[in-house]
């Protein structure tokens, strides 16, 4: 096995904490964005958190799954 085709199980699992948080953070700003333009907060941000934690998880699961085969 080369050297770069061993690490690349280790950054893949790496990566998938990282799109997590990138998702959740993403889905704060967004939702913040949408509070302000509206005034319905807390309901913009509320939504948006839930709404990036449910797509990083998504991805997470595909990563996973994709890096057990």
């Amino acid at each position: 096995m080369q050297k770069s085709q061993e690490w690349q199980p280790l950054l893949g699992l790496l990566s998938v904490g990282t799109v997590l948080v990138a998702a959740i953070v993403i889905g704060y700003f967004a939702g913040s964005w949408i509070d302000r333009r509206l005034g319905s907060e807390p309901w913009g941000i509320v939504t948006g958190v839930l709404l990036g934690t449910a797509a990083g998880f998504f991805e997470l699961f595909r990563m996973v799954k994709k890096l057990g085969k």
